[in-house]
């Protein structure tokens, strides 16, 4: 996990500030680890390396990072990366295929986005209000083959039958057939037309407040 645009800020706002941004950001994510099976293997400049003895737990951490810890005011984008697999442990910290993996899906995240491997994916089985989005099999530096990535997110409300529901008309929609889908607050919303699209946008709190 770590700071979107790092550079930037630090260009914008002064070495003291930058600083004092990734220290918060370290204290906001360590409050968060033994809730979701994970502890703190090191940080690396503005990046936290963490190792997660649960693939759904993983996956939930790393949506509270992107969009807990940096949804705050004044706080900068920031993104996970996550693969899972065996690693060498060595005085504390872990080498391995797995970890540099790990690193490149984190690097290739966007600001806000926490991506995961289909092997964590996998590992994690059935997840509870999330889903996985898949964004394709990618090529990584130095990785032979290329990777099956997915975006998680969090789920809006369900009907009884699993669809997500529209927060604008409250409609049952199949995601493969809504016109659009937005999110707010880390969680992905679908709609039925482009008017309960456009509606939400202008106003989403409105829409989202029964969904928390």
């Amino acid at each position: 996990a770590d700071i979107a645009g790092f550079t930037a800020l630090t260009e914008a706002h002064g070495d003291e500030q930058a600083a004092d941004l990734v220290a918060g950001f370290c204290r906001a994510v360590r409050q968060l680890l033994a809730a979701h099976q994970a502890h703190e293997v090191k940080t690396i400049g503005d990046a936290l390396m963490l190792r997660s003895s649960g693939a759904a737990a993983a996956i939930q951490l790393a949506l509270c990072i992107v969009h807990d810890v940096g949804a705050q005011h004044g706080f900068p984008l920031v993104r996970v990366g996550m693969h899972t697999g065996p690693a060498v442990e060595r005085e504390s910290d872990w080498f391995g295929s797995t970890v540099n993996l790990a690193a490149r899906v984190s690097a290739a995240a966007a600001g806000g986005e926490a991506l995961l491997t289909a092997a964590t994916g996998d590992a994690a089985g059935e997840l509870a209000g999330m889903e996985l989005r898949e964004r394709g099999r990618w090529t990584f530096r130095n990785v032979t083959e290329p990777v099956q990535v997915y975006a998680a997110v969090r789920q809006g409300a369900r009907s009884s039958a699993g669809l997500p529901i529209d927060p604008v008309c409250r409609m049952a929609v199949d995601p493969w057939h809504s016109v659009g889908r937005l999110t707010h607050e880390g969680i992905e919303y679908c709609f039925c037309s482009l008017g309960c699209a456009g509606t939400f946008a202008q106003h989403p709190a409105r829409y989202t407040a029964t969904d928390h």
